[in-house]
């Protein structure tokens, strides 16, 4: 796998990319827009079981203090 050239996450480069998709043509329905979608799915997914494991794995003490 190649280096990452810029800054922003995945989700963000899904975001724009589906967002564009969407509305070029409206094809929502399209192949490839629906692949796109469920990437970006996948990786929201992803981040909210690792914000959810990490504030368990803090503890009560965590949970207190915010």
């Amino acid at each position: 796998m190649g280096k990452k050239s810029t800054g922003e996450s995945d989700e963000m480069r899904l975001k724009k990319k589906v967002a564009s998709a969407t509305k070029d043509e409206g094809k929502s329905g399209d192949t490839a827009v629906r692949a796109l979608r469920k990437r970006l799915k996948r990786a929201q997914r992803k981040r909210r079981a690792l914000s959810l494991r990490k504030k368990h794995a803090a503890g009560k003490q965590a949970e207190a203090k915010s």
